[in-house]
């Protein structure tokens, strides 16, 4: 497997996903969902947790790697001393979400190359090796309820529970190869023609870009954020309309600790940030199926609210670790699952609701019982607000009264009340009233500290927290108030290391984990964003162009960035990343962005283009 994340590139149908190395091969696959045991998964172990490489048998001069412009089709090409060929990834869409199909094709560009091909197909996270047959189309592996296809027409050879094929590729030629997943209890999909398949799926991604609204970025960041935006499309499970945090679990936060997490799951805390860039974008059915897929998740008793679901809205993520896998670069231990889903996290509350107003001011699709919801979760929230939770950054130390989390719960009074003024929806405004001024005046008295001249982490603490940087975004005080830019200037200080911003310091915090991290990336978005309300606008484009800097040469965030060892480390691709380098893209712009939107109360434009 390859060494850095960055080395890997993303492809993906927006049901499943895969990660492909620079050297050609496929290290981490799940199959059928983002959220199913892997067939690949020597991302996180060795070669024998499961791989399919495809690369030049001999030495190779030359590695380069791009997207097909505007789409999700991965191009690498090898140069050799013998000739240049190509091996393009892509996972063509699916209307089935329980069959699907990966496409390598492999094309002659120069002269001649001796190409090997190596298959090791391990099910259940890389523990099980399939009972593999040869077929006349290729090979047919099963494994309880899974099978997989190989489809091609190669010679293989079978050798140590691994399938090997040898090949030549001229000028001219191509050789085609499809990896098909089905039930075994279902009968296989016909497979269609490679070159037309991707002839389809170039099409369709070069389109659905097209319906973007991406004139009011600066000619130079547009590629980024229309990558950005490819990739939250890849992240999203189509069938549902939820959106994974990344593909990926386990990725460590530092390299050989044990900060190592599953994030294939929906936090409700995106829901706001997500709505504000899909809108912006110009993309309005992408950002209705969100907020459907949210109202479906949340249905239920108020008190039973969680903090994360699964891609079709499931309660249970039950966290365990996979002790047969040693870990990405001995990172240990792999988790699948994710405990924090049965947390204290308030915030949640006015992430819903900011999200719900922010959909009903773009006249998103409404549903009958969506304001029937939020009056039900403010009931409780009204005799709640002041419980002790573990904030937004899951903790796993003791719970406080976070500051952010009473600021969100201010928050979704705050935007309720403004919806039913708004809207004329009927509810006990005055009484909503009276509990948002209490929290806001609680806010001010408790989590202020006149020593630091800043708000800090929770009630009575010391330390910072980089999430305190939304309230100016939130509207909960204006960016010129003293307040505000005194924790702006103390988080600066304290949070600020080698240009990134961590989201908290883990040498002086006790969060049940241990062990320190690498710069929190979406931090670092929300610290330019910070600036740019506050008429920092040379320091916002400043830590906007540091950030563009460290993506890896295909566009991609992971969720941290490790500034000793200069390279990204955590869940790769991630959402949150690529949420926060959309939103601050459109806050740079001369018109209005998502924070002053979200910091003015009226909401994300209806199509982009306001």
């Amino acid at each position: 497997m390859s060494e850095r994340i960055e080395d890997y590139g993303l492809i993906g149908n927006m049901i499943s996903a895969a990660l492909v190395s620079r050297e050609g091969s496929i290290d981490w696959l799940c199959m059928p969902r983002f959220d199913s045991p892997a067939v690949f998964a020597s991302l996180l172990g060795t070669d024998e947790n499961g791989f399919w490489k495809i690369s030049p048998k001999g030495k190779t001069s030359k590695i380069t790697r791009r997207y097909v412009p505007d789409t999700a089709v991965l191009e690498t090409r090898f140069e050799t001393a013998t000739g240049c060929a190509t091996v393009t990834d892509f996972m063509p869409l699916s209307d089935d979400p329980e069959k699907v199909d990966l496409v390598r094709m492999v094309e002659g560009v120069s002269g001649e190359v001796d190409m090997t091909m190596e298959l090791a197909l391990r099910f259940g996270y890389g523990e099980s090796v399939p009972w593999v047959h040869h077929r006349d189309f290729g090979l047919h592996a099963v494994a309880g309820p899974d099978t997989v296809e190989l489809h091609t027409t190669l010679p293989l050879e079978g050798r140590n529970m691994r399938t090997y094929g040898h090949f030549k590729v001229k000028k001219g030629e191509s050789v085609p190869m499809t990896l098909s997943y089905h039930r075994t209890y279902q009968k296989p999909q016909f497979v269609p023609d490679r070159h037309e398949c991707m002839l389809q799926t170039v099409n369709f991604w070069k389109n659905w870009v097209k319906r973007g609204h991406f004139d009011p970025i600066p000619e130079a960041w547009r590629d980024a954020v229309i990558r950005s935006m490819i990739t939250l499309k890849l992240c999203t499970f189509t069938p549902t309309g939820g959106l994974v945090a990344a593909p990926t679990t386990s990725l460590p936060e530092t390299l050989g600790g044990a900060r190592n997490w599953d994030y294939r799951f929906c936090w409700l805390r995106d829901s706001s940030l997500t709505l504000y860039a899909l809108l912006n974008g110009g993309y309005r059915e992408e950002a209705e199926a969100w907020r459907t897929w949210l109202m479906r998740a949340v249905a239920g008793d108020p008190s039973q609210l969680q903090i994360m679901y699964g891609i079709a809205g499931e309660r249970s993520l039950p966290e365990y670790e996979l002790d047969w896998l040693s870990g990405y670069e001995k990172s240990a231990p792999v988790r699948v699952g994710n405990a924090a889903a049965k947390q204290t996290q308030l915030d949640v509350f006015g992430e819903l609701l900011d999200m719900l107003h922010a959909a009903r001011c773009a006249e998103l699709q409404t549903e009958a019982e969506a304001w029937e919801v939020e009056t039900v979760l403010l009931e409780h929230l009204e005799k709640n607000w002041q419980s002790l939770g573990r904030g937004i950054w899951e903790v796993r130390g003791d719970p406080h009264a976070f500051t952010h989390s009473r600021m969100m719960c201010w928050a979704a009074f705050d935007r309720a009340i403004e919806s039913a003024e708004r809207f004329n929806l009927k509810g006990p405004i005055d009484r909503w009233r009276k509990v948002r001024d209490k929290i806001h005046a609680e806010i001010c008295e408790k989590g202020f500290d006149k020593e630091l001249n800043s708000f800090v982490q929770y009630y009575g603490g010391k330390t910072l927290d980089a999430a305190l940087l939304l309230m100016p975004q939130l509207g909960f005080l204006p960016p010129d108030d003293p307040r505000v830019i005194g924790t702006i200037e103390a988080i600066e200080k304290t949070l600020l290391k080698d240009g990134f911003l961590l989201r908290y310091s883990t040498d002086h915090v006790d969060d049940g984990v241990g062990g320190r991290e690498g710069a929190f990336l979406a931090c670092s978005y929300w610290l330019a964003d910070a600036y740019t309300l506050a008429g920092r606008r040379k320091d916002a484009e400043a830590m906007f162009e540091r950030l563009l800097g460290i993506r890896n040469e295909l566009g991609l965030l992971a969720e941290e960035y490790d500034t000793v060892a200069k390279r990204l480390v955590g869940n790769f691709p991630q959402a949150f990343s690529h949420l926060g380098l959309i939103n601050s893209a459109y806050n740079l712009c001369e018109r209005g962005g998502p924070a002053q939107q979200r910091a003015g109360k009226d909401g994300p434009p209806k199509d982009g283009r306001e």
